[in-house]
């Protein structure tokens, strides 16, 4: 068993014994990662003389379990961990990162193994990276490092612990025997009488509106979506002419996107420009530069690196202890929630004015019968075929243009044109023209 420190264990020479409480019962992400940094930093304004962390989890992922780890480790006030239940996978690794472990009873710790969204096992090298976070962490305060690493590796064999072809974990009386527990309790006070401490005064951390907002805007569910506004927002406002609710939506995803994330310190200014400029470049190729080339892939480009380097830790294009697993992992967030968001654009601006009861009411979908004098527009579009006309509005790709004093949904096939320009028909696809630039 871990020894406490004496001076851990006594009131303070001011005053009762000041401990600090925060809890982990969430998924192992972002928020947890806020939430333990602004504890730690708070428990050190307080002059706390130990930290709590108060733990119910089954893990989550592993960049930010190895964020919240180092603000451990690093932390010079003693932190303790009271595993209320579960501290699984990335829990395990937080939990041997504290000097002390107490657990209740029925409580497990371990199966810290990495897997995938389907509770697959990742490749060896996710594992072996995780084997050696564990091993160093439980090194550090230490504790059995093979013990450690049999939690993440089931071919790690520890004579009278751990059985080849099973990944370790520990109830608490197993924990005990083996040192990677201090001791049995049932609350955080009964914790804190354990070690001898009578007069003492418990602060807990709280989390404000303005924390539990940021929090929920910078989870990776929410990042996603915004990810996919954004992207489907700009779609849809490049396919309908002026300014309108889309770009609107766009904006103000983006805006709930790298607002957090800057306050937060995790977004520069470089990747909000970045980003922007990418936009400019999307909208250039689009409207001043037919075709696609050059600026519309660097726009891409700069979008996905924008989006993707401001959910990340970063120091330019350098990335802490050179692991660039997080950044890895969040172009992937990236590119997925962009694939999922034209997917979703493709879709839902197909069915939007045909199936939907708001698309009813700005769609004509009554039929039109020939008995009740309705005939059909094809033989007139036919002989408009290689007529010339003026764009009344501006064309990207669709628009009005106006024949022989009549007007006509029209759109053009590539490029984009501005309204009062010359054109010629150069045929027709349903009830639209198409039109070109004479």
């Amino acid at each position: 068993m871990k020894p406490v420190q004496a001076q851990d264990t006594t009131a303070t020479q001011n005053g009762p014994t000041k401990i600090y409480v925060f809890e982990i019962f969430e998924e192992i992400a972002k928020p947890a990662v806020r939430n333990t940094q602004n504890a730690i930093a708070q428990a050190k304004e307080l002059e706390a003389d130990i930290i709590i962390l108060h733990m119910n989890t089954y893990g989550g992922e592993v960049g930010a379990a190895d964020s919240i780890r180092t603000a451990l480790l690093n932390c010079p006030i003693p932190v303790w961990v009271f595993i209320d239940n579960n501290a699984a996978s990335a829990g395990a690794l937080i939990s041997i990162a504290c000097d002390s472990i107490y657990m209740r009873k029925g409580a497990n710790i371990g199966a810290a193994t990495v897997v995938n969204q389907n509770a697959e096992a990742m490749p060896d090298k996710y594992q072996s990276y995780m084997r050696s976070m564990m091993r160093s962490t439980a090194e550090a305060q230490g504790r059995n490092p093979d013990i450690a690493e049999a939690m993440v590796d089931q071919d790690v064999y520890v004579e009278g612990i751990s059985d080849s072809g099973k990944v370790l974990t520990f109830t608490t009386s197993e924990a005990i025997a083996n040192g990677y527990c201090e001791g049995q309790a049932e609350t955080i006070e009964e914790v804190i009488k354990m070690n001898g401490i009578v007069d003492y005064e418990i602060v807990e951390y709280e989390l404000t509106a303005m924390d539990r907002i940021i929090n929920f805007l910078i989870s990776p569910v929410v990042s996603g979506l915004l990810i996919m506004l954004i992207i489907g927002g700009i779609y849809f406002e490049l396919q309908t002419p002026g300014v309108g609710f889309p770009l609107a939506l766009a904006i103000l995803a983006a805006l709930l996107y790298f607002a957090p994330l800057f306050v937060e310190g995790m977004a520069d200014n470089w990747e909000i420009l970045i980003f922007i400029l990418g936009v400019g470049l999307i909208a250039l190729e689009v409207f001043v530069i037919p075709g696609f080339g050059v600026p519309g892939i660097a726009g891409i480009i700069l979008i996905v690196s924008g989006l993707a380097f401001a959910m990340v830790k970063n120091e330019g294009f350098d990335m802490p202890d050179n692991d660039f697993t997080p950044l890895v992992k969040a172009f992937g967030i990236v590119l997925g929630s962009i694939f999922i968001g034209l997917i979703a654009s493709f879709y839902f601006g197909k069915k939007l004015l045909t199936s939907s009861t708001f698309g009813s009411k700005i769609a004509l979908n009554d039929e039109f019968k020939s008995e009740e004098g309705f005939t059909s527009s094809n033989n007139e579009y036919k002989q408009l075929i290689g007529r010339t006309g003026v764009t009344v509005t501006v064309f990207r790709p669709a628009g009005k243009v106006e024949i022989d004093d009549e007007h006509y949904d029209a759109s053009v096939k590539t490029g984009l044109i501005d309204a009062g320009e010359e054109v010629v028909v150069v045929g027709y696809e349903g009830m639209q023209l198409i039109v070109k630039k004479k």
